[in-house]
């Protein structure tokens, strides 16, 4: 003998099922859900690994950035100091560098006033006063390279010498005839050009 199925008991059985398959399917995830729940965790694992030496690597960076701060704020007023002193050293070399000079000239004030204070003096002694004065200066000027220009008899260099007038010699043309005033040159430098009187040529 044979039972009819009821068709409202095969959609009961057919709901179940559908339910038990869910239920399964939930309790078992497929591999690529497995894979992206184990990828995840090892993201968030590998992320709470690498904070902590991201923080140490940003404090370390900014150590070096504060050392090399302060390294270039005493580079920098250590410059400034190098520039002070040498505008200080250049201002005093200005000031002093007839220094040496100005002592040596001393010696030669002296002999002045110690002539000058001889009482009674007759011309001959100051006429020997002048002399010792005189060769104590030119021994300072050879001291400090100063040379006297007097060129009588020599072609005259406007360079060196500055014509006063020209006159008739016997001389050749541009040839110094008379020195009016001695020049000096200090090494190699005209610090005072000699005035000098030049030979023009004859008239025909």
């Amino acid at each position: 003998m044979q039972y009819s199925q009821n068709p409202q008991d095969m959609k009961s059985g057919e709901a179940a099922e559908s339910t038990d398959n869910v239920k399964n399917e939930s309790l078992n995830p497929s591999s690529a859900e497995t894979d992206e729940i184990i990828q995840t965790t090892v993201q968030s694992e590998t992320n709470q690994d690498t904070l902590p030496g991201l923080a140490q690597s940003l404090k370390e960076a900014e150590r070096k950035a504060a050392e090399h701060h302060d390294a270039w704020l005493r580079a920098k007023a250590e410059a400034e100091n190098v520039r002070r002193r040498a505008q200080a050293d250049v201002s005093n070399a200005h000031k002093y560098a007839v220094e040496n000079f100005s002592t040596e000239l001393l010696t030669v004030m002296d002999s002045l006033e110690a002539a000058l204070a001889v009482e009674n003096a007759n011309v001959e002694n100051f006429k020997n006063g002048m002399e010792l004065t005189q060769k104590q200066l030119v021994a300072v000027f050879e001291k400090f390279n100063i040379k006297a220009i007097d060129p009588v008899g020599e072609k005259f260099d406007p360079h060196q010498h500055q014509a006063m007038c020209t006159v008739d010699s016997e001389l050749e043309p541009n040839t110094v005839v008379q020195v009016m005033q001695k020049g000096y040159k200090l090494h190699e430098r005209v610090i005072r050009p000699a005035l000098v009187m030049v030979s023009k040529t004859k008239d025909a």
